[in-house]
């Protein structure tokens, strides 16, 4: 796992943005593993402006989200197909046919997910991931105590993420108690993940993910497995790190075409 400590949000996104570049200009028809939420909006912003001032070439590249609401329409202001379109797709030249996001009103939702895992093996697997964290740890929808060789599946969300997701619905909407996720074992499958973590409300988490032990109380926690995990922060989300003087002398002591991309991505 590569830690990577930047003095700020904007400052990560723009390392987590490179490290994709990277991948696409090697890699035109790069599998993408997309994430919703505030985290990857940053991140989502500064691959726009790479592609419009940079010439960063999506045409090839396929992409699938990570998960989606059970019950609520692809229009709906806050359904992940809608939050995809307005923060990236609409802004980027990633075709149509090659956008993949859960469809949370499959009329037999089981089967849907054994297709979308077949999907991602036909497009060769998933060449990066991007990852939040939830403050309990959970990536994706794979609540604490999720099976850490979870395949893409139905779940039912605790009452921390319904709060914490309440701000995405109109005041006093439900928030969907079920949804389609990924699994933490499809997770696991992909070839790099690229965890994001900003401010300090994720420091107990990231503390967790990082130099705790490996638990389904924590299901980031399972990435210290990964074989290529870069897990980029602000000093916020690092303030509970015990090493994280450590992590910050090997960044800062790697040849730049490291610090640029730490692991050879394909």
């Amino acid at each position: 796992m590569e830690v990577i400590i930047q003095p700020s949000q904007d400052a990560a996104n723009v390392v987590a943005a490179r490290i994709i570049e990277d991948l696409v200009r090697r890699k035109p028809a790069a599998v993408l593993g997309l994430a919703t939420g505030g985290t990857p909006v940053g991140l989502y912003k500064e691959l726009i402006r790479l592609h419009r001032e940079n010439g960063l070439d999506f045409s090839r590249v396929t992409t699938f989200n990570l998960d989606e609401y059970v019950g609520i329409s692809p229009e709906h202001p806050a359904s992940y197909h809608r939050f995809m379109r307005e923060n990236l797709f609409d802004h980027v030249n990633i075709p149509a046919a090659n956008i993949n996001i859960p469809d949370g009103n499959a009329p037999d939702i089981p089967r849907f997910c054994a297709y979308y895992e077949e999907q991602i093996r036909r497009a060769g697997g998933i060449d990066l991931q991007v990852l939040g964290i939830g403050h309990d740890g959970h990536i994706g929808f794979n609540e604490s105590t999720s099976s850490l060789a979870s395949r893409t599946r139905i779940k039912t969300l605790t009452t921390e993420t319904i709060e914490a997701n309440q701000r995405f619905f109109a005041p006093g909407e439900p928030v969907p108690y079920h949804v389609v996720t990924m699994g933490v074992g499809t997770i696991m499958e992909s070839h790099t993940c690229l965890m994001l973590a900003f401010g300090a409300g994720k420091a107990h988490a990231v503390e967790a993910m990082v130099e705790g032990p490996i638990m389904a109380m924590c299901p980031a926690s399972v990435l210290q497995m990964h074989r290529q995990t870069i897990v980029v922060m602000d000093e916020p989300a690092a303030s509970r790190l015990k090493k994280a003087a450590y992590y910050r002398h090997i960044y800062e002591n790697k040849p730049d075409y490291q610090k640029l991309c730490p692991f050879p991505l394909v």
